[in-house]
C-alpha cells in the first residue's frame, strides 16, 4: 500500500510472506504517525537514514529516540510490539518486518525441517540500537531510490534487502559455520551445531540429551536454549520433523518400502513409524506414495 501526504510518502512492499518494507519519507516540516499492530512473531528492523525517529512504547508511557543514522533492532517474542512512530520533519525511514520462522530460515540449512515457533517455544527478546553502518547505509540509499515504476523493481527490491540483511549480521568473520545474531557467543553456536550433527547422524538411537550436551561440552541448560535459538525447537522435537522430511525423500526415491524406510529413521516396527509419519503428514506412507503416483 502506499500514500501520499503534501511532500509525506508512505510505501509497503511486501517481498515474501512474512517479509515485508515499508518505506517512509517526510519532506514536511511536520511530524508524521504511523501505527501498525504487529503480533509477537516478528523482528522489526528501523532505519533512520535522516533526521529522527521518535518510538512509543507501552502507551506511550516510554518513548525511544532513533537518531540520524542509526537503526532500532526489536524482537519480543513474549509480546506484542506495536509499531508507534512519530517521523519528525525532514526525516527517511526504510524499516523491514520479518517473521521469526523467515528470519531464522536465512542462517540454517535445516529450516525446511523445522516447525519454528510453536505456543511453547518462547524464544528470548532482543533489544538492539546501533549506528548504521556504512556498506549498510549504501544499500539502504539504494533502496529509497530504486524506481518504482521499473518492470523489475520487487526483484530488484527484494535482492537489495537480502543484501541489506546479509550485511547488518555480518560478523566479520570468514566461516562456514551457521551463525545466528540471537547468540552472541560463535563458540557456543558450534557447539550447539555439532549436537544437531551428532543427532542426526545418529537418528535411529539418538542419545540422551545430557550424553549430548557432555560430548560437545555444554550444561543441558545451555544445550536446551541454545538449540531453541538456533533452530527453533527443542532438540527431539527438531529431531522428529528431520526424520519425517528424510523418510518422506526417501519414500519418494521409490528404493525402498515402508518397513525399510521405518527402520533407516529408528522405527523398529512399522506401525509405529506408520503413526509418526501420519502425525506429522496427516496421511500413511503408502497413501502419500499412492498420491504421488496418481
Amino acid at each position: 500500500m502506499s500514500k501520499n501526504v503534501a511532500k509525506s510518502t508512505f510505501r509497503e512492499i511486501p517481498l515474501e510472506k512474512g517479509f515485508y518494507i515499508l518505506k517512509f519519507q517526510n519532506n514536511t516540516g511536520e511530524a508524521d504517525q504511523y501505527q501498525r499492530d504487529i503480533d509477537n512473531t516478528f523482528i522489526q528492523i528501523h532505519y533512520c537514514i535522516k533526521g529522527n525517529i521518535k518510538f512509543n512504547f507501552n502507551n506511550g508511557n516510554y518513548v525511544f529516540n532513533v537518531l540520524d543514522k542509526h537503526s532500532i533492532f526489536l524482537y519480543n517474542p513474549q509480546q506484542k510490539l506495536p509499531i508507534d512512530m512519530e517521523i519528525l520533519p525532514k526525516t527517511w525511514v526504510i524499516s523491514v518486518l520479518i517473521s521469526i520462522k523467515k528470519f531464522h530460515s536465512l542462517f540454517s540449512k535445516e529450516a525446511e525441517y523445522i516447525p519454528f515457533l510453536s505456543e511453547k517455544n518462547k524464544n528470548k527478546k532482543y533489544y538492539d540500537n546501533t549506528e548504521i553502518k556504512n556498506s549498510v547505509l549504501f544499500v539502504l540509499q539504494e533502496i529509497f531510490a530504486a524506481d518504482s515504476n521499473s518492470s523489475i523493481k520487487d526483484l530488484y527490491l527484494k535482492g537489495k534487502t537480502y543484501e541489506l540483511l546479509s550485511l547488518q549480521f555480518d560478523s566479520g568473520k570468514k566461516t562456514n559455520d551457521e551463525y545466528c545474531p540471537f547468540l552472541v557467543d560463535d563458540r557456543e553456536v558450534l557447539k550447539i551445531r555439532k549436537a544437531k550433527d551428532i543427532i542426526i547422524s545418529n537418528m535411529s538411537e539418538p542419545p540422551t540429551l545430557q550424553k549430548l550436551a557432555n560430548e560437545v561440552g555444554l550444561n543441558l541448560k545451555k544445550l536446551k536454549e541454545g538449540f531453541k535459538q538456533i533452530y527453533g525447537d527443542t532438540v527431539y522435537s527438531f529431531l522428529f520433523d528431520y526424520k519425517m522430511e528424510y523418510a518422506r525423500k526417501l519414500l519418494e526415491s521409490n528404493r525402498f518400502n515402508v518397513n525399510e524406510v521405518g527402520i533407516q529413521v529408528g522405527y523398529s516396527t512399522s506401525s509405529h513409524f506408520i503413526a509418526a509419519f501420519k502425525k506429522k503428514f496427516g496421511t500413511t506412507p503408502k497413501q502419500y506414495i499412492i498420491n504421488l503416483n496418481q
